[in-house]
């Protein structure tokens, strides 16, 4: 992929606390790869729900509570 004109601005905004992630900043990889784990990325989570790792779609519902 092409470098992110965005990045800098991105990893401002960026909650993940995922260290050696390589998609950090990167919004257009990170959803993808995340869309083909059947997840969400951090962004989608409250800090302390992004902290657990689980990223998972059953998860962003409960976080909501529905």
């Amino acid at each position: 992929m092409s470098e992110c004109d965005n990045l800098k601005s991105n990893l401002s905004r960026c909650n993940c606390t995922y260290e050696p992630c390589s998609r950090k900043g990167k919004c257009c990889e990170c959803v993808a790869y995340h869309r083909r784990a059947g997840e969400l990325p951090a962004c989608y989570f409250t800090p302390e729900v992004e902290a657990t790792f689980d990223r998972s779609i059953s998860r962003f519902i409960a976080m909501h509570g529905r």
